[in-house]
């Protein structure tokens, strides 16, 4: 697993651009991080002349092209970490390297510095935003960041390391709000029903109104309005029924009536949260009216549908049903945990079987070596990956080491039988759902309306 970040490199204040790249690689050379320096390694450049190699295609660039330099990206730093105690260090600065070779494309000299003195091993890559040709620099594209991540990623997959797990889309936080924004056509109409409303004498008198409020007037066969901030013309004709030339001059001479529109904005839900209960108003009283506003009508015939073709119909039948489901959806999301657990668990356990099966022979002699410190080093990354699968064997507890063909043959049933539980989940987490709402809603219909009778009891007896 390895997690990755782009960093742009800039001239820093006060200093040449030849000092500031080779404080930047010095830092990352740093032999107390490096182990003396042999975890540093090159592409296209000597590691311990990297700034002045940099520095002497800056200055063919120049030649090349005629640019000066103002303000520009220096370099690039990649810093890729690890998973503590996922990877060795040599290992980790292979990988950088073969990291940095495919994100260049190989045309960029870089140097790879891993670092060993934090409890992650983590590499810092230090690439030339100058080509090795001297001909272009390198272009920080849209989300590079991202493309850097999946190369890093892939990378990892090729080397039997994990890699990081994208929060599921379901789990992100949610935006549940938006900011209302009055677009130029509603500006438009709010204030041609404000102009109208002042009872402009003719079209002629209307038309000024509109350029006092601010708009540019374009006049021929369509009438057409520009307003503060707006790029473009807008057309009478293209406002809706009523903002027509011919309908405003009908409204003016008194012709036709102008009916404003009520709202400019869209209102969030609004098929779904009103009620046109204009019929109803008109035979009920006061009390009943106040009830329709408080609640959807439409919404509560939904719940009790939703329950009535499920056979429930008494209040401790519907706990019943929503209890069940709730727990059915419980135990869906149990089982797929688990079994997510032992897939993670069979990849961890094959990978150290075959490391453990490749490293056997050497970590043999290395025992029979007395655990020499000069065979160890000779020998570092197998023993190391050794006794790391020894490691995770013990952490496991397995006494016996299984065969790969048998974990393989599990891993394939526990996927299959994971992806049926899913698909099931997904039904079920959404009935859950539902049928939580719905039990709310006539809990608290069934609660409120002898209170909302009382009142328009009392009401009526006023009256």
């Amino acid at each position: 697993m390895a997690a990755t970040r782009l960093i742009a490199l800039h001239q820093r204040k006060g200093q040449s651009i030849a000092h500031s790249l080779s404080e930047r690689t010095d830092y990352a050379k740093n032999p107390e991080k490096t182990e003396k320096g042999e975890l540093i390694t090159a592409y296209g450049c000597d590691p311990m002349t990297a700034d002045e190699e940099f520095m002497l295609q800056k200055r063919q660039y120049y030649h090349i092209t005629g640019k000066q330099p103002r303000h520009d990206i220096i370099a690039y730093q990649i810093r890729q970490s690890f998973k503590p105690g996922e990877i060795t260090a040599e290992e980790a600065n292979r990988i950088g390297y073969e990291l940095g070779l495919r994100f260049t494309k190989g045309n960029y000299s870089f140097i790879v510095a891993t670092h060993t003195d934090r409890a992650h091993i983590h590499n810092h890559i230090i690439f030339n935003s100058t080509s090795m040709d001297g001909t272009r620099k390198f272009k920080n594209f849209w989300l590079s960041g991202r493309a850097l991540q999946k190369v890093s990623d892939m990378i990892c997959l090729e080397n039997g390391l994990s890699v990081i797990k994208p929060l599921p889309y379901s789990d992100r936080p949610r935006r549940t709000t938006y900011p209302q924004r009055e677009s130029f056509r509603d500006m438009i109409c709010r204030d041609i029903d404000t102009i109208v409303a002042k009872k402009p004498k003719d079209f002629a008198d209307f038309l000024q109104m509109l350029e006092s409020a601010g708009y540019e007037i374009k006049q021929g066969k369509n009438i057409a309005l520009r307003g503060k901030d707006q790029k473009r013309f807008i057309r009478l004709s293209s406002l809706g029924d009523g903002y027509s030339e011919e309908d405003l001059r009908a409204v003016i001479i008194g012709t036709r009536n102008h009916r404003p529109k009520s709202k400019y904005a869209r209102s969030e839900q609004s098929v779904n949260l009103l009620l046109n209960v204009r019929e109803k108003l008109q035979e009920k009283g006061a009390g009943y009216a106040h009830w329709t506003k408080v609640y959807n009508l439409k919404q509560i015939s939904k719940s009790m549908l939703l329950f009535h073709e499920r056979g429930a119909e008494t209040l401790k039948e519907i706990n019943a049903l929503v209890d069940k489901t709730v727990k059915r959806r419980d135990e869906l999301q149990t089982q797929i945990a688990e079994s997510e657990k032992r897939l993670a668990e069979i990849a961890t356990l094959k990978k150290n079987i075959i490391n453990y099966s490749k490293t056997r022979t050497t970590y043999e002699a290395y025992r029979k070596a007395g655990y020499s410190k000069k065979f160890f080093e000779e020998h570092r990354e197998e023993i190391t990956l050794h006794k790391a699968a020894k490691k995770a064997f013990d952490e496991l507890g397995i006494a016996r080491i299984p065969k790969v063909k048998e974990l393989s043959a599990e891993y394939a049933e526990i996927l299959t039988s994971k992806k049926q539980a899913y698909t099931e989940f997904r039904k079920v987490r959404d009935e859950a759902q539902e049928m939580l709402i719905s039990r709310q809603n006539l809990i608290s219909f069934s609660e409120a309306e002898p209170q909302e009778q009382e009142k328009t009891k009392k009401t009526e007896r006023a009256r």
